[in-house]
């Protein structure tokens, strides 16, 4: 048995090796060259066809849309332990494969990073157990007991160790993903009234489990006034935090995990005392009525890692960025937008980042689309032109459209089906937020009949 000291070591090692992984996709421009993409002539599904899968007492499954683009959506009610059972229910397959899938291939990445290096393989391998339980430990006091809950909820349902739910649920807080983000509005945007428009660009693995079990899970809270609000997030089975999302507010997130910081972030560490951003970034749809309560919600947090968030109010339309670190949380709209770089140019009623922070080519060519575009950017365009352009969302991607309630979603090519790997290249379907949320609770007869 190794010793403490040993195994916090190996964790240091695991947790090291794990933020240059897995694949956290090289922002491969950021620093270099990347040449524009041709443009997406895939029409978007616009009315996607819902064919109902599976009901369960607190849950129904639907696929939504049609082929190899269609996505499965989970609508759970109920209590933080209802809806995780109801998620196990509807997706047992799906996380009794995924959970126990992508452990490995992380395993399996970070050893990758060991290669020649006995000392660093033992510590990585032993260590990747304890980082991920070493981080949780340093984050469990600031998380809301809805967090474990429904983690016990899905592990009653699927038969998967709570503990292997946790750890999956944990990665985000030891990976970075490269993604890219914007918020839009006013003479920004071809509506009217320049309603707000936001984009949410995941670049992150394409090679392991994660594009094979993409979920959008709604979470119904009107029954109980305590839940808070209904909302929905995009991410993979058995996944609980959010990285992707909106509430019936609405408010949308956007995320983008900085590998490439300035001197204004200050100092991170790994293994962080604080709150685990995917959870902050939940607690923002399940609790927050305002970009202002957003504001409040990330200021006055304990912070874990080096971030850029962004939070869209459709009823202000207002779009807020925000530089996230331990030890910093500034808030910038379209007139304050940092850093300030010739590569990085303030746009009117635009705030956004390419890929990262200091990542020249990427923004470069993010802005040189936005100002293409710039009074007529609508969720088409940014489909069609400008997401393909720069070669942003391999992963997945979703398109806020606030005042539709709107969301246009595409996710990366799983294993076994046809067409183009990445989201950016591939359908994307637009998804009737209004309907999804209205989506009435089972009844009694619809219940296994399946």
């Amino acid at each position: 048995m190794p010793s403490a000291s040993k195994l916090v070591c190996a964790a240091a090692a695991a947790a090291a090796a794990l933020t240059m992984g897995p694949a956290a996709v090289d922002a491969a421009g950021c620093n270099g060259h990347s040449t524009p993409g041709p443009p997406n002539l895939i029409p978007v599904d616009e009315n996607p066809e819902y064919k109902l899968l599976k009901t369960t007492t607190n849950g129904k499954l639907y696929s939504v849309g049609t082929g190899d683009d269609a996505l499965q959506v989970a609508h759970v009610w109920g209590s933080a332990y209802d809806m995780g059972y109801a998620q196990g229910e509807l997706l047992t397959k799906e996380m009794q494969e995924f959970i126990p899938d992508v452990y490995s291939y992380l395993v399996e990445q970070v050893l990758g990073k060991a290669a020649n290096n006995t000392l660093l393989a033992w510590a990585i391998k032993e260590g990747v157990d304890v980082a991920l339980d070493l981080s949780y430990e340093r984050t469990k006091d600031f998380i809301k007991p809805y967090v474990i809950d429904e983690m016990k909820g899905i592990a009653a349902a699927t038969g998967v160790e709570v503990e292997m739910v946790r750890r999956l649920n944990w990665i985000p807080e030891l990976t970075r993903g490269s993604c890219s983000m914007f918020g839009a509005w006013g003479n920004a945007t071809a509506t009217r009234d320049g309603e707000l428009l936001q984009l949410r660009a995941l670049d992150w693995d394409t090679d392991g489990p994660f594009k094979n079990y993409p979920v959008l899970v709604v979470y119904h809270g009107e029954e109980d006034p305590s839940f808070g609000n209904t909302f929905a997030s995009l991410g993979f089975a058995g996944f609980t935090g959010t990285i992707t999302g909106m509430s019936k507010n609405p408010l949308a997130v956007s995320e983008i995990g900085v590998s490439f910081p300035d001197n204004t972030f200050g100092p991170e560490t790994y293994l962080a005392k604080g709150y685990p951003f995917s959870y902050l970034i939940r607690d923002i749809l399940q609790y927050d009525n305002t970009v202002t309560d957003a504001d409040n919600r990330i200021t006055e947090a304990q912070k874990t890692c080096d971030l850029i968030l962004g939070v869209g109010d459709g009823n202000s339309n207002t779009f807020h960025g925000y530089q996230y670190s331990p030890g910093v949380a500034n808030i910038f709209n379209d007139t304050d937008l940092m850093p300030l770089e010739d590569w990085h140019p303030r746009i009117e009623d635009v705030v956004y980042w390419g890929m990262d922070w200091d990542c020249p080519n990427d923004n470069t060519m993010l802005s040189h689309q936005l100002n293409a575009f710039h009074g007529n950017i609508t969720a088409e365009n940014t489909i069609r032109d400008i997401l393909p352009y720069v070669g942003t969302g391999n992963l997945h991607i979703a398109i806020y459209d606030h005042s539709n309630m709107f969301m246009h979603v595409a996710t990366a090519r799983s294993d076994g089906e046809g067409g183009e790997l990445n989201a950016y290249q591939r359908q994307f379907l637009r998804l009737n937020m209004t309907q999804i949320f209205d989506e009435p609770r089972p009844s009694i007869d619809e219940v296994d009949t399946l």
